[in-house]
């Protein structure tokens, strides 16, 4: 009987050329493992989604500013209506008030603001400057058509031209807004004046010839 050695396993006879290492199975690769191609795609993929984000957000950024421009806008317009609305008041208010106040410059003129009646009208008139209501026309200035109403008209020879001579109802306005003219008498230059006054203004170089002793005689 042959006597097994103990301690020693039989090994498999390997092929005569054959080395120990193509006698061990290669690893299989790793599943999932992605070719160096499929990176480049995958970058170029994020690329793309990068440009239309920044895309979208200029669109949302472009639509957020002209709404903000929209808005002010808006906000304007309504503050210039609301002032608008509010001097149409003011001026509607000031103008069934103005007869109140022709009667107390009448009363004044002849005297009769005294005792009581003097202080409420001088507060109604301090409470209507207050409101920005201004008075205007006075004797002798230009005649204005655009805040004048001439009511009489004749002819002065002291006047060179169109001049209010008497104020029969004054004017008011609030800021630049007329809210009733003044109502005037006007007088023009005497006709024919100015004619007069030019041939007078023609004669005076040939006197001071007469008084020099005439022209040079040649």
């Amino acid at each position: 009987m042959t006597e097994e050695t103990p301690g020693f396993e039989e090994k498999p006879d390997v092929p005569s050329g054959a080395t120990s290492d193509d006698a061990e199975p290669k690893a299989a690769p790793e599943e999932g493992a992605a070719p160096a191609g499929d990176g480049h795609a995958e970058n170029a993929g994020l690329v793309a989604q990068l440009d239309q984000v920044r895309t979208a957000l200029n669109e949302r950024t472009a639509d957020l500013q002209r709404l903000q421009a929209e808005y002010q806008n808006y906000r304007r317009r309504v503050e210039r209506d609301r002032i608008a609305v509010k001097e149409i008041a003011i001026a509607n208010l000031l103008t069934e008030l103005l007869p109140v106040l022709d009667d107390i410059g009448r009363a004044r003129e002849h005297g009769e603001l005294v005792g009581g009646f003097k202080s409420v009208a001088e507060s109604l008139e301090t409470v209507a400057a207050k409101m920005g209501l201004q008075q205007f026309g006075k004797e002798g200035e230009p005649f204005d058509p655009t805040i004048h109403e001439a009511l009489m008209h004749s002819y002065a020879p002291d006047v060179t031209e169109t001049t209010c001579v008497a104020i029969l109802q004054p004017g008011y306005r609030i800021g630049e807004r007329t809210i009733r003219p003044a109502r005037v008498a006007v007088a023009e230059p005497q006709p024919g004046a100015q004619t007069v006054k030019a041939e007078g203004a023609e004669e005076t170089p040939a006197a001071d010839d007469k008084e020099n002793g005439g022209p040079d005689e040649g």
